[in-house]
C-alpha cells in the first residue's frame, strides 16, 4: 500500500502515510498518558481529602506553586496530588506541540520545503505563545 502512493520510494523511507501513522500513534499515547497521569493524581487527592467540603461559590485558583515546571515537578516528587494533576495537565497541553515538531521531523526527511517551512512557522508561534505570550 505505501508503496502505491510512493512507488519510488524504498518502504523504510519517510512518506505521507508513515507520518500520518507516527503522528496518529503520538497524538493516542500523550492523551493516554495524560488522562492516566490526572487520574492517578485525582485518585490520591481523593484518599488525602479529608478537609472541609470546598466552596464552590468563590473561585479559587491553583496554588502559585504550580504556576512554574520547577513547582510542579516538585510537587510530583513530593507525591503532591495536585502536582501530579497539573503534570498531566502539561502533558496534554504538549501532546499536539509534539505533534507539530514530529510534522516538521518527517516532512524535512520527506524534504517537502513546503510543509517544512509552515509546520515551523505554525511550531514557532505554539511555543511563543506557550512560553513568552502573557
Amino acid at each position: 500500500m505505501e508503496s502505491s502512493k510512493h512507488p519510488h520510494k524504498a518502504p523504510g523511507q519517510w512518506t505521507d502515510l508513515r507520518i500520518e501513522i507516527l503522528v496518529g500513534f503520538m497524538l493516542r499515547t500523550g492523551v493516554l498518558l495524560a488522562a492516566a497521569i490526572v487520574l492517578t493524581g485525582g485518585v490520591l487527592y481523593l484518599a488525602h481529602s479529608h478537609g472541609p467540603r470546598p466552596d464552590y461559590a468563590h473561585f479559587t485558583a491553583e496554588p502559585a506553586q504550580f504556576t512554574t515546571f520547577a513547582g510542579i515537578i516538585h510537587g510530583v516528587a513530593t507525591l503532591n496530588p495536585e502536582g501530579i494533576i497539573m503534570l498531566g495537565l502539561l502533558v496534554l497541553i504538549a501532546t499536539p506541540v509534539a505533534r507539530v515538531l514530529m510534522c516538521v521531523v518527517g516532512f524535512l526527511f520527506e524534504r517537502d520545503r513546503l510543509y517544512t517551512v509552515v509546520s515551523t512557522i505554525v511550531l514557532v508561534i505554539l511555543l511563543y505563545s506557550l512560553f513568552f505570550h502573557k
